[in-house]
């Protein structure tokens, strides 16, 4: 379903999940810098950091996809500098993220911000 050379960007600030389709649209444009419909997947977490959504554009529409971790937090890459706001990550980063696993203790890979903007004061829970 989705395509191995997508892009994909975290939010490294939480997002209200209560949003869905066209709230999490809306900060992928205002609060990321990003047309949500490009074709690349956006990845939001909640506060807690044990819940996550992936937004992404098909040509047809909006697909989501919303996960719980039962134990533990998801653990997104900490962003490269002060006020970054998007970073980006490989699929295969993306398959780890989605199952809980630290990104820093997996494997080291290239991990790059591509949007900065001045970030709110509260972050997500890093790889630290």
């Amino acid at each position: 379903m989705l395509p191995s050379k997508m892009p994909i960007y975290c939010a490294t600030t939480p997002v209200d999940l209560r949003r869905s389709f066209d709230g999490l649209a809306a900060s992928a444009r205002e609060v990321l810098g990003k047309d949500p419909r490009s074709g690349a997947l956006f990845l939001f977490v909640n506060k807690a950091g044990d819940r996550l959504k992936a937004l992404w554009w098909d040509r047809t529409g909006y697909c989501l996809l919303y996960k719980r971790l039962e134990r533990g937090v998801f653990r997104f890459p900490s962003a490269l500098r002060p006020g970054d706001m998007t970073v980006a990550v490989e699929a295969t980063e993306f398959a780890k993220i989605l199952e809980g696993l630290d990104l820093a203790k997996a494997t080291t890979a290239s991990i790059g911000v591509l949007h900065r903007k001045t970030a709110a004061p509260e972050t997500l829970p890093s790889s630290r």
